[in-house]
């Protein structure tokens, strides 16, 4: 295996790909999350219901995802991975800054416009982490990977905390919304000067390899329960996100809180989690594991929900706390996302990465119905502990049964 010296590292690790890619996804989780930190003062400004409305427009956000992670998959590794970062910024960008032109729309029925503006953000907002992760993955050596992968998904994740800053500072959600639309069209003049992967380029114009077939996924039972548990890896984070931080309102009153802002629950969060991506690259890399990374994060993060939920959280900032304690433990996302990319062949390696993460998003709305079901008989508490015991049962199971990828070669086709 080659040694490569610490200035060649460095090379490696901040090359043009992984700088773009980073930039493109700090673009995409601003955007992403935007409507969950605006949720409240921007339904309450068009005299929306917060919770009815809001749950509905969020699912048609996550069912977007699921969507767009299919179509931008397959386009993947059907066009090439460019094609995709291209198409997919152009999409959400255009969907956000109509959003921020809301109240000025001359519709009456505002919650059905907005959450078809933000199901097309949700299809355009698919494609940019797989993609990009996938990007990154082909065009680095093996070696530093796990630690490329967890840069861009460090820094991009650090887009909540700007997303929940610009509101604040702006003081007008409609002004988030046109500076997250305006950042996504500025990355498109970037992407212009990104090369195509070079693994993909020897394949692109084989006829004879099927590219982008997300049924195959399906065909084969080895190949479907391993893209099961790669879904599976991703359920505890968008639990953490999905309910604990975009609900966290909710869970004030049992708390005894008077108030919790979950804008600044899902900022608290993706501070912790960009500093679990940053450390998930570099525990995976010492470990010569990407396994143990994940399983030990999972770990520390079960204990986070534990002291959360029945430790008599009694301020609002402890709160926050234990949602940053949430976020550094659920930061394997890059390595999840890694991971779901390292599992399977370049003729399908873009479906794989782009659909793992957006069939996780996906399964938020199951999630949310789940939680909203059980807490009417059993209250905000028991209900999200159960959601929560089961998808940390099925993340623990599927991350110590699933194949170790830590050095694999990528260059195969399924």
């Amino acid at each position: 295996m080659k040694e490569f010296t610490f200035n060649e590292k460095l090379k490696h690790l901040f090359s043009f790909p992984v700088i773009v890619a980073a930039l493109g996804y700090f673009v995409d989780i601003y955007d992403l999350l935007l409507f969950g930190i605006v949720r409240v003062p921007s339904l309450k400004d068009m005299n929306l219901d917060v919770d009815t409305a809001g749950t509905l427009i969020l699912n048609y956000q996550m069912v977007g995802l699921l969507l767009g992670g299919i179509l931008w998959g397959v386009l993947g590794d059907k066009k090439g991975r460019l094609s995709v970062l291209f198409g997919s910024i152009l999409v959400y960008s255009l969907a956000n800054i109509a959003c921020g032109f809301l109240p000025q729309m001359p519709f009456e029925d505002k919650t059905t416009v907005y959450a078809l503006l933000r199901f097309i953000a949700g299809i355009g907002l698919a494609g940019e982490l797989g993609a990009g992760i996938t990007l990154v993955s082909e065009s680095l050596p093996k070696q530093l990977r796990a630690i490329g992968t967890s840069i861009v998904a460090g820094f991009g994740l650090l887009g909540a905390v700007v997303a929940q800053l610009t509101v604040e500072l702006a003081g007008d959600w409609t002004i988030a919304y046109f500076i997250g639309g305006g950042l996504g069209l500025m990355l498109l003049l970037l992407r212009v000067s990104v090369a195509e992967s070079g693994i993909y380029n020897e394949i692109k114009h084989d006829s004879e390899i099927k590219k982008g077939n997300f049924f195959s996924f399906f065909t084969n039972w080895d190949r479907f329960i391993k893209y099961m548990k790669c879904i599976a890896i991703g359920l505890p984070t968008w639990f953490c996100i999905g309910i604990l931080a975009m609900m966290a309102n909710q869970f004030a009153p049992v708390m005894g809180i008077t108030s919790i802002t979950p804008g600044k629950a899902i900022m608290w969060a993706y501070v912790g989690i960009s500093v679990g991506d940053f450390a998930s690259g570099f525990i995976s890399h010492w470990l010569h594991s990407r396994k143990k990374a994940i399983f030990y994060m999972m770990l520390f993060t079960i204990v986070g929900v534990c002291l959360l939920l029945f430790s008599g959280t009694k301020s609002e900032n402890m709160y926050y706390f234990y949602c940053a304690w949430l976020g550094l433990g659920t930061g394997y996302w890059a390595m999840f996302v890694t991971v779901g990319s390292e599992q399977f062949g370049t003729n399908i390696r873009s479906t794989a990465t782009t659909t793992i993460p957006n069939m996780v998003r996906g399964l938020v709305p199951v999630m949310l119905l789940a939680f909203d079901g059980l807490k009417v008989n059993s209250g905000v508490i028991t209900a999200a502990a159960i959601v929560g015991l089961i998808a940390f049962t099925l993340g623990i199971y599927s991350t110590l049964t699933i194949e170790e990828t830590h050095n694999k070669d990528l260059d195969f086709n399924e």
